[in-house]
């Protein structure tokens, strides 16, 4: 298992590393295509390179787990995909975590600058820009690179770990291990196919037009990714497990993961409703802004988080629900809890276009870099640039059209990786509802014991539903804690060494500085909220079992909502931001200046709070199945004295940890 979790740990940070290296070579590509003026290619290149992400990412992932099922003694399996899916969670916890703080305390301490100094958006000689485009590689790159692998992972071990648990006949355990991963195999398929169809109509339309719509070319690809996917998963299942069952079970899976399918697309549309550059509630946030300035910017923000946690909360149950029904008619003969492995399978399907996911999901800090990449070259600047160009690349150079297309098509890239966000975070909360379920198999013993434990009526189970909300809200106060000291710090140091007279780009050492206090603070942060939650983890799995079951039910739902509202919150008041610079023309403008504001308060929501929960959700449950197993074995085998003075000494550390990360990380505590 340890070797595994060692693999788990490198997968993630491999797939991480190959994620900020391709998106690092698009970002100069992209900021160098747009100086022709045509939109296309500002379009093909950041989603070229983030499917080159997704495609890798799933394959390692799914050749890793291969490797596993074929070549692991059938005793040791099941515990080495236990520790590959904990090592996936630790790598992209921590980089979820330290990524998201990095990138949001430069992002802020950047942006501040346009109101305080009234400069331009990604100013050269600000020094916090490099720090910025870091952030954006650590943050947006590193962070859901290793997080979609960690979930591709953890959701195909809570599958697995069903099967072999609630599944007794070991003839059908092995043709759903079987179909599972020959559906993984044809999803890879369907993304690749639905890529290249996709594109070459997207070229056909686009490729030499002046203006385009970039919403357009990405959600007809969603959309093509989970028509295609759903064909694609009716005929496998129907030429490979014809037989299952009564002979109907073949078209009821291919049912069920359809229902996540589908999610996977309808999500999006979702979350595009509350914050596309097109969306009448981010319109709201502009018009709201203009009488009563950052306040009501902000407020009219928290207003669109809020709706849209309504709206994709219903969306998720009645396409959870659907696939309840479905899992009624013929499935509670082969396995226990047939609706369980169903919600498996739900947020299955969430992730059968995983290589498209992600691709969107890249798009936006491509898109974002690419804006800056071009301010920080100062191209414009250099001495016969526009001839050069002409004479080595054979065309005429636009820089104003190039800059327009660059800052419309960030918007773009907003929208859509405020669309991944809750695929991500609903597929978590889904997966980990199976994996959950195979604690509680364990615990009951197949269900044939302290069954009426997981009841209200219960005191432990109760308590711990309520304990997970207050650890979920603590997670967000400690996350957003370390960014705002971190961007204190950062805005500190910009303002006393910005040079705006005589000088055309910051020095390299005030750029390093800035960089280097990002990573202080983000190191400090991510230490202090990964160390609460293990020993968290650890103290509530020895005090109770039940309570610990009802805890992860608890961080579960809290976290999914909390995480929805932050995410599309802050996607908001990124876009109306980009409203009042791309379409209203209005920068340097006391408008201007509050939607700034307004977009560096949902920076920690978007991009640090929400996006870690994912990970930090999954670690939990996972790491919680072997705490809990041990907890149970050490209280039969010393006494239940012995397991609770344990989990004492773990809560005691764990609050130990939540103090560093609050009062420790104040600004005034240095």
């Amino acid at each position: 298992m340890d070797r595994a979790r060692l693999i788990g740990i490198a997968g993630s940070y491999g797939v991480a590393w190959f994620g900020i290296r391709v998106n690092t070579f698009a970002n100069s590509r992209a900021a160098f295509a747009s100086l022709r003026g045509k939109p296309f290619p500002i379009y093909a290149i950041p989603l070229r390179a983030g499917m080159s992400i997704g495609m890798l990412l799933i394959s390692v992932e799914l050749f890793l787990m291969l490797c596993i099922l074929l070549f692991i003694p059938g005793n040791l399996a099941g515990p080495c995909f236990i520790g590959f899916a904990i090592g996936e969670s630790l790598g992209a916890a921590a980089l979820r975590i330290a990524g998201g703080i990095f990138t949001k305390i430069a992002d802020i301490g950047s942006d501040l600058m346009k109101v305080i100094f009234n400069i331009k958006e990604d100013d050269a000689r600000n020094p916090g820009v490099i720090a910025d485009c870091t952030g954006d590689n650590a943050g947006d790159s590193v962070g859901p690179s290793a997080d979609g692998f960690e979930t591709y992972g953890v959701t195909g071990v809570a599958l697995i770990s069903f099967i072999l648990l609630a599944v007794h006949d070991p003839k059908v355990q092995v043709q759903l291990l079987v179909w599972i991963f020959v559906m993984r195999i044809a999803m890879i398929v369907a993304s690749g196919l639905s890529y290249f169809i996709n594109e070459a109509f997207a070229k056909g339309r686009y490729a030499n037009v002046d203006k385009m719509n970039f919403e357009a070319p990405l959600t007809s690809l969603v959309w093509l990714t989970s028509i295609i996917s759903v064909v694609i998963t009716y005929l496998v299942s129907y030429f490979l497990v014809p037989d299952l069952g009564d002979g109907s079970l073949w078209w009821k899976l291919s049912t069920i993961i359809t229902c996540g399918t589908l999610a996977g697309a309808i999500i999006p549309e979702g979350v595009k409703v509350f914050t596309s550059t097109d969306s009448s509630h981010v319109k709201e946030v502009v018009t709201s802004s203009r009488e009563g300035g950052a306040s009501l910017n902000i407020l009219s923000g928290f207003v669109a988080g809020n709706f849209s946690a309504y709206w994709l909360g219903l969306s998720i149950v009645s396409l959870m629900g659907a696939a309840y029904v479905v899992s009624r008619y013929g499935m509670g003969d082969l396995m226990l809890a047939p609706a369980v492995f169903a919600f498996g399978l739900v947020a299955f399907g969430f992730l059968g276009m995983g290589p498209v996911t992600i691709a969107v999901d890249s798009y936006g800090p491509v898109t974002d870099n690419a804006q800056s990449v071009f301010e920080l070259s100062v191209i414009e600047q250099i001495p016969g640039i526009k001839e050069s160009l002409k004479k080595e690349y054979g065309f005429d150079v636009r820089f104003e059209r190039a800059k327009d297309l660059l800052e419309e098509n960030d918007g773009a890239g907003n929208t859509f990786k405020a669309t991944a966000k809750p695929v991500l975070i609903g597929t978590a909360v889904v997966g980990a509802t199976t994996m959950i379920f195979s604690i509680i198999v364990k615990l009951t013993n197949g269900l044939t014991h302290d069954v009426a434990k997981l009841s209200l009526l219960h005191p432990p189970f109760m308590l711990g539903l309520i304990t997970g909300g207050a650890v979920i809200y603590w997670f967000t106060g400690a996350s957003a804690q370390a960014v705002t000291t971190g961007a204190y710090r950062a805005v500190e140091f910009i303002k006393a060494n910005i040079k705006l007279e005589g000088a055309t780009k910051a020095s390299v050492e005030d750029s390093k500085k800035v960089v280097e206090i990002c990573t202080k603070y983000a190191q400090r942060g991510m230490f202090n909220i990964f160390l609460t939650v293990f020993f968290s983890t650890l103290a509530f799995a020895f005090l109770e079992p039940f309570f610990f079951i009802g805890y992860l039910i608890s961080i579960a739902l809290f976290g999914l909502y909390q995480a929805i509202f932050m995410a599309n919150a802050g996607g908001a008041w990124d876009n109306a931001k980009k409203i009042v610079e791309v379409e209203l023309k209005q920068k340097g403008t006391p408008l201007h200046a509050a939607t700034v504001v307004g977009d560096t308060v949902g920076d920690p929501f978007k991009d640090t709070s929400s996006v870690a929960m994912n990970p930090v959700i999954k670690f939990t449950t996972l790491f919680g199945l072997l705490a809990v197993s041990l907890a149970v074995r050490l209280a039969a085998e010393q006494g239940p004295f012995v397991s609770r003075g344990l989990a004492a000494i773990f809560f005691a550390l764990s609050t130990i940890f939540v103090w560093r990360s609050f009062y420790g990380m104040r600004i005034g505590s240095e």
